[in-house]
């Protein structure tokens, strides 16, 4: 079943208003050498650093950007520190989903008058390029939601944080910005936090997916998205459902020991020109068999692009009643089988590419299979 309410998006009062997702922070066991595989492999810029050698004593943070995308990569200095319990536990994943907002101070009460667990208090932090005013939130799992004021500031990223003496040229790979954030929940919990995010962050429920959908002879899962109200925040929540064998929700569980973020999806402008880019750099994509291609015309009809280079690419099409979107997802990017990433062009689609759930749960099995995890 799938469940149309984007008729509804628009609200009287936004209680919560976002400006879309202000950054990323992923805690990690060596920011350096994780900062350079982003931007050798998909060619983000380094633009800020907050560290020992700029004051900061307990961890260090590299702070990358490629269109309005920023990626926050920070790690422990010392063993005995949150930052430090978190990548043990978890291996790398994110920490903060940090959403750009008019005022944190408004988005905090707001939040947490209707029922959010407080993670810090509106705290103004200042420097000579002036201030931001930060507040935060909890989530699912271990993931918080931070509320970052930053229209009164002109600094790299935020303050404590400096401009970098030795960034490293890079080439952009065509990545615009965040399409949508998809979340990882425990089995019966989906509907907690699509309440929480309804109830406590005034989203609408967007889409529903159930086992039907997204299902194979073997595992099954259920997912649905919740927005914000302009639709520039959209987080899918999946938890897993019954099936024969371990589904894929079952399996980032179990190695990221809890609930968390799954995959981030990037908007690109060419995803025929992103892809091959990645390839050509040694990202590698689930593989999805080509006899895929054989009938995907009939199915979604008449497309811009040529259809041997999406093949090569291994690139999935889709097509809604707002036209159609092309879609690929890259193998985990971490040791654990946890966090991924989705590369997608919409061409006037406004969903997710139901009609390849099946041959990318399917791709996403063989190499559950081939880590013994199925």
């Amino acid at each position: 079943m799938e469940t149309e309410v984007l008729e509804t998006q628009k609200v009287s009062t936004d209680f919560l208003p976002l400006n879309g997702t202000d950054h990323i922070e992923f805690y990690v066991g060596n920011a350096k050498q994780s900062a350079y595989y982003y931007q050798t492999a998909w060619g983000y810029k380094f633009v800020a650093y907050a560290g020992p050698e700029t004051g900061v004593k307990d961890r260090a943070s590299y702070v990358l950007e490629q269109g309005k995308i920023r990626l926050v990569l920070t790690t422990a200095i010392q063993p005995d520190s949150e930052i430090a319990e978190h990548q043990l536990t978890h291996g790398d994943g994110v920490k903060f989903l940090s959403l750009w907002v008019d005022d944190a101070t408004k988005s905090f009460e707001e939040t947490v008058k209707r029922g959010a667990k407080p993670y810090m208090e509106p705290t103004r932090f200042e420097d000579e390029h002036g201030y931001v005013v930060i507040s935060a939130i909890h989530t699912y799992g271990e993931t918080v939601h931070k509320f970052v004021e930053r229209h009164s500031y002109s600094g790299p990223f935020l303050p404590g944080y400096k401009a970098p003496n030795n960034a490293m040229e890079v080439t952009p790979v065509g990545l615009k910005y965040v399409d949508h954030c998809v979340g990882n929940v425990e089995l019966g919990r989906m509907n907690d936090w699509v309440r929480f995010y309804e109830d406590v962050m005034g989203f609408k429920l967007l889409l529903t997916f159930d086992d039907k959908d997204i299902s194979t002879e073997y595992s099954a899962l259920m997912s649905k998205v919740v927005s914000n109200g302009n639709g520039y925040v959209k987080f899918p929540i999946n938890e897993p459902a019954e099936g024969k064998k371990k589904s894929q929700i079952e399996e980032y569980i179990q190695f990221y020991k809890g609930a968390g973020v799954q995959h981030i999806a990037l908007e690109v402008h060419s995803i025929i020109e992103t892809v091959g880019e990645l390839r050509r750099r040694g990202v590698e994509f689930l593989y999805v068999p080509e006899v895929y291609y054989d009938d995907v015309l009939d199915r979604v009809g008449e497309i811009d692009e040529d259809l041997e280079e999406l093949k090569k690419l291994n690139v999935l099409i889709d097509r809604d009643e707002d036209g159609y979107l092309l879609q690929i997802f890259t193998k985990p990017v971490e040791d654990r089988p946890t966090l991924f990433y989705e590369i997608i062009q919409r061409k006037g689609a406004k969903s997710f590419g139901k009609g390849n759930f099946k041959a990318l749960f399917e791709s996403i099995e063989r190499e559950q299979e081939n880590r013994g995890n199925l």
